[in-house]
């Protein structure tokens, strides 16, 4: 996959400019994101009507699924039109030939939310911690399946993490959907997994899985008393992040105008609750925060995808 260093990107927002951050914006402003009724279409009209406030303008919701960003790509670059999408953006080229657009046609402007998964083991299953799954998974090689729903989203990515890292044969168990992936997990047809904190958590709370840890860097608040993978394994992190871009080109000043103005709502108490209540964090970092990201992801992710030969459905 051909890439370009992201502080190219950055240095190309300090490019002089016509339009100044003082007389945008003078119209409404659009984000493109996926379908709707989906977590990015959730989180861009959370972020989309406060935005609107702020900036005197209305900000209006553009639900075109899989085309969003390439649409968003050729859209004029003069901060008239944005993108939400997830880590898929900058992914996705190590899973597919020929994509259509690339995050290097993309101006970063902050990381919106970030959400962990979750490593749930069957209750039979004779393990109480992430170094107990290690040692059981070395102990019986081949024996342990995990679940996963698709391919290269979080849920796999995960565990072929795990696996690569551990050295583990584990073996991966694939659905065509996360219901059944979990209906087969409860069953004791597999033996792990590392599922959406919402699919996940309401059966751990009954009983029916055993939560392990979860799979950002560090424990978080949203998800209480469990540890993180990298505290048994350091430097294991996964987690779906969904980000904010602007066509590549787009004026400095507009750029960190929207960075200041999305990073205040993503902090403000209400908003933060109504993502908290679905299991998601809240970020809002800088644009150069976002870019440095970008990069250690495709770094090491392109690693993991291409070693483990995932292909996108």
């Amino acid at each position: 996959m051909k890439t370009y260093p992201l502080f190219l990107m950055l240095a190309a927002m300090t490019a002089a400019s016509a339009v100044s951050a003082q007389s945008y914006p003078a119209k409404p402003l659009r984000i493109l994101t996926a379908a709707a009724g989906g977590g990015s279409d959730h989180a861009t009209r959370l972020i989309a009507t406060p935005l609107g406030v702020a900036l005197g303008q209305q900000v209006i919701v553009d639900n075109r699924g899989l085309l969003a960003a390439d649409i968003a790509a050729k859209a004029p670059p003069d901060g008239y039109t944005l993108l939400l999408t997830g880590q898929t953006l900058w992914l996705l080229p190590f899973m597919r030939d020929n994509v259509a657009s690339n995050v290097t046609d993309f101006t970063p402007i902050t990381t919106a939310t970030e959400t962990a998964n979750i490593l749930v083991v069957h209750p039979i299953l004779p393990v109480k911690s992430v170094k107990d799954l290690m040692a059981l998974a070395k102990a019986r090689p081949g024996e342990l399946n995990f679940a996963t729903s698709g391919n290269g989203n979080s849920v796999h990515i995960a565990g072929e993490l795990f696996k690569s890292m551990t050295g583990a044969n584990v073996v991966r168990v694939n659905y065509k959907a996360a219901s059944q992936a979990l209906t087969d997990l409860i069953a004791g047809q597999t033996q792990f997994m590392f599922g959406v904190p919402g699919s996940v958590t309401p059966h751990v709370k009954a009983g029916r899985l055993r939560a392990l840890a979860v799979t950002s860097a560090k424990p978080t608040q949203l998800v209480p008393g469990l540890p993180a993978v990298a505290q048994s394994l350091p430097g294991y992190e996964v987690a779906s992040r969904l980000a904010i871009f602007a066509p590549a080109g787009t004026p400095g000043p507009i750029i960190y105008r929207l960075n200041q103005e999305i990073v205040k709502i993503l902090n403000r108490p209400e908003v933060k609750d109504k993502f908290h209540a679905s299991g998601i964090e809240t970020v809002g970092d800088s644009p150069e925060a976002l870019a440095a990201l970008i990069k250690s992801e495709i770094d090491r992710m392109g690693k993991v995808i291409k070693a483990a030969g995932i292909r996108a459905n």
